[in-house]
């Protein structure tokens, strides 16, 4: 059974940009489009009204979101296969279920409830911190940078892992279905105080950082570097922090992939300070992959 791709709607433009960007991305991966939204209005109207008397207006809403966001996509794709539903609970309760059934999950970067789109919402940030399968953040899509294709580049953040990820193995199947370069980023830092005793680099403690970031570079890659021999691979070591190097890296990519940790006992998934840094300030759309250990 194929997995959708799923879009949570919301009736928002930065939710309407998501759809745009989630229907061209399921065409590339050849999967459906599901496009959810979430309402209490059962909660606190109760059940429809006999026949006759109309549908709440809540609900009456709702149909009209989702229908809307469906022929936004049919026109994107007419041969796209889309599917839509009303669900009745709160969007982080609805979007973390249908993480359970989705090859992936597309959000905007801001609801209705924000008034601008510079910090990440709550939903998305709850969802992307949470989610079983592989969350889509569209930040660039304030200023419309968030477009398949623009730059023809999927940007890898690689952490500390000395073997390959999931978001190392997402990150290729996006720049293979995408036929883009994969960049794939190591930060390394040198502190200015720092000294070592290592023979080979006396007066050079900067070379053995960078040769380090090499090393966890090449480990991290060489799996699905070998999987995927006909992605262009670009490896790239950049003196700074991670976080600032991969926001200044995203203002030239389609996409940044980052992964989160999850662990098993541990309710949700530990996004650390870059997670949290590109979730909220990348030029580009931001992909979390969650990591079981």
């Amino acid at each position: 059974m194929e997995l959708p791709l799923v879009v949570g709607v919301d009736g928002s433009e930065s939710s309407l940009r998501a759809v745009d960007w989630a229907t061209d991305e399921a065409g590339l991966r050849g999967v459906p489009l599901r496009l959810v939204y979430a309402s209490l209005w059962e909660r606190y109207e109760g059940a429809a009204p006999a026949e006759g008397l109309g549908r709440p207006s809540e609900q009456v809403m709702a149909d009209n979101i989702v229908e809307a966001a469906a022929r936004r996509a049919q026109r994107r794709d007419p041969d796209m296969k889309v599917s839509t539903d009303v669900l009745p609970d709160d969007a982080v309760s609805v979007l973390l279920n249908e993480t359970h059934t989705a090859s992936a999950l597309v959000v905007g970067s801001r609801g209705r409830s924000g008034l601008a789109e510079l910090l990440l919402g709550s939903v998305s940030l709850a969802v992307a911190g949470r989610a079983a399968r592989p969350v889509i953040v569209l930040r660039g899509n304030h200023d419309n940078q968030a477009r398949a294709g623009k730059h023809r580049c999927v940007l890898l953040g690689v952490g500390e892992a000395p073997h390959d990820t999931a978001a190392t193995r997402f990150a290729f199947e996006e720049a293979e279905i995408r036929g883009a370069a994969l960049e794939a980023v190591r930060a390394w830092r040198w502190p200015a105080r720092e000294s070592t005793d290592h023979p080979l680099f006396v007066g050079e403690p900067a070379r053995l950082h960078e040769e380090r970031a090499v090393e966890i570079l090449a480990s991290a890659l060489s799996t699905a570097a070998a999987e995927h021999p006909d992605v262009d691979l670009r490896r790239s070591t950049v003196e700074g922090t991670a976080r600032r190097v991969l926001l200044d890296a995203s203002a030239h990519a389609d996409l940044l992939v980052v992964g989160a940790r999850k662990r098993d006992g541990h309710a949700g998934l530990q996004l650390g300070l870059v997670a949290h840094a590109v979730l909220h300030h990348s030029a580009c759309p931001v992909a979390v992959v969650p990591q079981r250990e």
